[in-house]
């Protein structure tokens, strides 16, 4: 673990280095803007949506701008974990999405039916009809629980199920893991086959019951296994050996190439597949002589267990899929990510659309940390097109996951899209390739405040 004994110099180095983060990003300061009357609808009022509208309506003092959201409340939802673990109470990671809305950004409280991009229009339920000459879609991603064979939203906690990716969930998590950890028994912890938000997040709950059960004095009566549809437990070289030791250190199986295909909740049994490339002899369909190919094979198997954590499948919204804005080929085509430049963030076949968020897709991990370096960037380009110039600001990638790997400590993962480490100053100060305190509090008590009062209205 990372010594946070600093010297005298070191702190003065580190306080001023926060000072000065904290000031950073303000908004569009030094950002020109414009001054046409154009109408920009922005689909989504999570922190990409807020974030965005925020900042457009500083500097397009005469545009309309229309941001289309349902909900009633704004989560910070990097707290369900925290949440799931005891740490948040749940009244302390949301607050009411009337009081978040930039002034001077008209909201339609309803949520999308339909997107037409070639009559730029937007339809809502109800039936009203929103035209738009720019679009910025930042709609979030959908949970798909019910391609989870006899799981779905409603049903969470049943036979001990349990997934953080859902507000009640994250509730039920915590007392559930309680239970568990006082009764005794095997966890079984899983992530998902799909990109999914905050792919670090099953592998935190895993760690902080672990931790929870040595606290407690019950480990010696607990097993825990994590299985992952992955290749290996994580993707981004300079952090991966720690966390591999840290499951190691703390008698946590891995099985990677796998994911779930359905749960018995009655049986309290999960049903897997293991995916597996073999190589296969077949005829060449031109020439017809044999040859040797890669295919992937998948083994149903099946395991008991006592407590049950699971990511859901996850993708774009209906809508987007249903409006042609996904992927058509690739990685990304399967759950419909919007078809974005990831440079730019702008739609690769409509040029008044830019994305970003979630449902973005470009290929690094769906974190908040990520919209919070893609918000500029959109705008920046949103105001080029309307203008009438070519987008010229450049997104690298950046994504962050604080993975915390126990009641105390986080290993912070900053990096780009070549998966090579990009620590943020005043962390670069420290070795930040293993766990450390000084992350276990960036991460409990500063990125809330500053995602509610920097990120949402637009200053950081």
């Amino acid at each position: 673990m990372t010594d946070l004994r600093i010297t005298r110099r070191r702190f003065v180095q580190v306080s001023s280095a926060a000072a000065a983060l904290a000031l950073t990003g303000t908004g569009g300061c030094g950002m020109k803007g414009s001054d046409r009357a154009v109408k920009i609808v922005v689909i989504g009022g999570g922190a990409a949506g807020l974030g965005v509208s925020s900042r457009l309506v500083r500097l397009m003092k005469k545009a309309q701008i229309t941001l289309i959201d349902p909900a009633d409340r704004q989560f910070y939802q990097p707290g369900f974990t925290l949440i799931g673990s005891g740490v948040y109470r749940p009244d302390q990671v949301w607050r009411r999405q009337s009081d978040c809305i930039p002034h001077g950004v008209k909201w339609v409280k309803q949520a999308v039916t339909a997107l037409e991009p070639a009559k730029n229009t937007v339809t809502v339920s109800g039936g009203a009809v929103y035209p738009y000459d720019f679009l910025v879609l930042t709609p979030g991603i959908q949970c798909n629980w019910e391609a989870v064979e006899g799981l779905s939203q409603k049903t969470l906690g049943e036979g001990n199920v349990h997934s953080i990716y859902d507000f009640e969930g994250a509730q039920k998590t915590w007392r559930a893991i309680q239970a568990f950890v006082e009764k005794g028994g095997r966890g079984v912890f899983a992530d998902t086959y799909t990109k999914h938000k905050c792919g670090g997040a099953p592998k935190k709950i895993c760690l902080l019951t672990e931790h929870l059960s040595r606290k407690r004095g019950t480990r010696d009566s607990l097993k825990f296994d994590y299985f992952t549809a992955s290749k290996a437990l994580y993707d981004v070289p300079f952090f991966t050996p720690r966390l591999e030791q840290i499951y190691k250190e703390r008698s946590v199986s891995v099985t990677t190439h796998t994911r779930v295909k359905g749960v018995d909740t009655a049986a309290k049994k999960v049903h897997f597949l293991r995916t597996e490339t073999v190589k296969k002899e077949v005829p060449d369909p031109q020439t017809g002589e044999m040859k040797t190919v890669e295919a992937s094979v998948a083994t149903p198997f099946a395991e008991d267990y006592d407590f049950l954590h699971l990511a859901p499948p996850q993708s774009a919204p209906d809508f987007v899929r249903q409006a042609g804005l996904g992927w058509t080929e690739g990685k990304l085509a399967a759950d419909a990510w919007v078809m974005v430049d990831k440079q730019t963030l702008v739609h690769k076949t409509f040029a008044n659309i830019v994305s970003l968020g979630d449902a973005t897709g470009v290929p690094t991990s769906k974190t908040s940390a990520a919209a919070r370096k893609q918000i500029p960037v959109a705008v920046r380009n949103l105001v080029s097109l309307v203008e009438g110039r070519a987008p010229e600001a450049v997104y690298d990638g950046y994504a962050a996951c604080p993975i915390v790997t126990d009641y105390g400590h986080v290993l912070m993962a900053e990096f780009d899209y070549d998966k090579k480490p990009r620590i943020s100053f005043p962390l670069s100060l420290f070795d930040m390739s293993t766990e450390s305190r000084l992350a276990w509090l960036l991460k409990v008590y500063a990125l809330k405040p500053l995602y509610f009062h920097g990120m949402i209205p637009g200053y950081w």
